[in-house]
């Protein structure tokens, strides 16, 4: 006897289609799984084979093969057992789904049959979708994340016993009503399915979508608390505005971290791809249980400790997960104390920089994350902190050598491909620092600079001014005579890279975004210069 039923598996933070195929046959009771299964998957016979036997169903005494398609994909983990335990109702004829449903099965199962929640839901529901099917089974805990999805049916299981609607409690069941006998008998029939209108169920309308979502968090860091730094504040209004990199230089106490920590309430929320996309990350990554239901509004702020690994960073494993750039995935990646990362963790930085995606291959195939985020970083000038202080108190104990080192640590590569690099110098006397602009203000200028690019960039695969590059980059931006002349000065005088050159140019078409201009001036590049003080050796 042959039966085949759909589940999915993650393939980065895609879903990718598996057909569970069973076959039942004469021979020595025994179950073989195949098709390039992991241990969780081998162990799923021993889950499944207490589930069915717990919940009063047959377990098949014959020999039963399991094969997962296509048979050349790896696959793994624990969300293939309920479509494994329901394949094997349905083939050995106890169980009967209702024919005009085409269903993708989903969860992991208990002993007791209790069905667990699986990561990785909502790009598997969105496969469905994108398939054709009309239905998905899965665990109840997973439900508020799949009903993200529109335009399918979602039926939430707690149990596997649920398969088996209760009709004790009926006077007078109709014929078209699902006939259940109880399992145990040699009579027993099989579970007929018409419908699976006794699950917990969900249409995935726009109404019930409106109410699963979930406003972001009330966020209570405010520029306007930040007394001073305006200098800084504009320079991260510009970031802000066009998705630069930047870092911040200076010493202990001048509010670096709080600054950074407060570039999230200038950015516009996410829209409802970008959100759509950003939630498929967490959810792969094993990590939307931790959040509000509802798809993710806020841009991420992701910001790992100084010890975190390679792996960590860049994502990695055996079968390989998003690591923290694709977690900050169109948000922003802060790494604070940017020189006591270590140098070999850092390198692997550039190429998601250049490319925004990041891909690690292994060697039976390649896993490819997104990794659209804006950098911001801080450090100190020197190891002791006070190399720019003039301060009595505070005079700087490092030698030129020791500097020279905690600055080597950064590589000249990973600091060229930083758009803005500012000194954050102390605030100085906070009550002659005039009225600070609040959040709401700077955010208010930077939607309005990213609805200029959004239009400019409309027919072109850019969004920011910070992602262009190459002739695309020649051919948006021109720049008058003298700024021409003046960034050609520049670059000869430090001996710039033509990479820098390219990142001022950016600059500059952002600073004008924000002034309302179309046309870059030359003030605008000059400001854009100043920003590049670490090639301009200011420390």
């Amino acid at each position: 006897m042959y039966g085949k039923l759909y589940s999915a598996c993650l393939y980065g933070i895609d879903g990718v289609l598996i057909e569970v195929e069973t076959d039942l046959s004469n021979g020595l009771p025994m179950t073989s799984i195949i098709g390039l299964p992991d241990s969780a998957i081998r162990e799923a016979v021993e889950r499944v084979r207490a589930a069915i036997k717990n919940c009063g169903y047959q377990y098949p005494l014959q020999r039963i093969t399991i094969n997962l398609a296509p048979a050349d994909l790896r696959k793994e983990g624990s969300s293939f057992d309920l479509a494994i335990a329901i394949a094997l109702l349905t083939t050995s004829g106890q169980l009967i789904l209702p024919p005009e449903e085409r269903t993708l099965v989903l969860g992991e199962l208990a002993l007791d049959g209790s069905i667990r929640a699986v990561p990785g839901v909502l790009s598997m529901v969105d496969l469905a979708k994108r398939q054709g099917f009309t239905s998905v089974l899965l665990p109840s805990d997973n439900v508020q994340e799949a009903r993200l999805i529109r335009g399918i049916a979602i039926h939430g299981l707690r149990h596997l016993k649920e398969l088996t609607p209760d009709l004790t409690n009926r006077s007078d069941p109709s014929p078209n009503d699902v006939t259940h006998t109880m399992r145990g008998t040699t009579n027993a029939g099989p579970t007929i399915l018409k419908n699976y209108d006794h699950l917990r169920r969900c249409r995935n309308d726009s109404t019930q979508r409106d109410q699963g979502k979930t406003a972001s968090p009330l966020s209570y860091e405010d520029y306007s608390d930040v007394l001073g730094q305006h200098h800084v504040k504009r320079a991260l209004m510009i970031a802000a505005a066009g998705m630069h990199n930047i870092m911040l230089v200076g010493p202990p106490g001048t509010g670096k971290t709080m600054l950074i920590k407060r570039l999230p309430t200038i950015l516009p929320p996410l829209s409802e791809a970008e959100a759509l996309e950003v939630t498929k990350v967490l959810s792969a990554a094993g990590q939307l249980k931790e959040a509000p239901q509802g798809l993710i509004t806020a841009r991420p702020f992701r910001s790992p400790h100084h010890t975190i690994s390679a792996s960590g960073l860049i994502g990695g494993g055996g079968i390989p997960k998003p690591g923290e750039v694709s977690l900050a995935h169109r948000g922003i990646l802060f790494l604070d104390e940017l020189p006591e990362f270590q140098r070999q963790v850092l390198e692997v930085l550039r190429q998601p920089l250049e490319d925004q995606a990041v891909t690690i291959s292994r060697a039976r195939a390649a896993f490819t994350f997104p990794a659209q985020f804006m950098l911001a970083s801080s450090m100190n000038p020197c190891p002791c902190g006070y190399l720019s202080v003039h301060a009595e108190d505070q005079r700087c104990i490092c030698t030129p050598a020791r500097v020279a080192a905690y600055r080597a640590r950064i590589s000249g590569p990973l600091l060229d491909r930083i758009d803005l690099q500012i000194e954050g110098p102390p605030p100085g006397d906070w009550r002659k620092s005039g009225v600070s602009p609040s959040s709401a203000d700077m955010q208010n200028k930077v939607i309005t600079a990213h609805a200029i690019q959004a239009k400019r960039y409309a027919n072109h695969p850019v969004r920011w001014n910070s992602q262009l590059s190459g002739t695309f980059l020649r051919k948006t931006i021109h720049l008058p005579p003298s700024a021409e002349l003046l960034l050609d000065e520049t670059l000869n005088t430090l001996q710039l890279s033509m990479r820098a050159r390219d990142r001022i140019m950016k600059m500059a078409q952002t600073i004008a975004d924000l002034d309302h201009e179309g046309i870059i001036q030359t003030a605008h590049v000059a400001e854009a210069i100043q920003y590049r003080q670490l090639d301009l050796n200011i420390f």
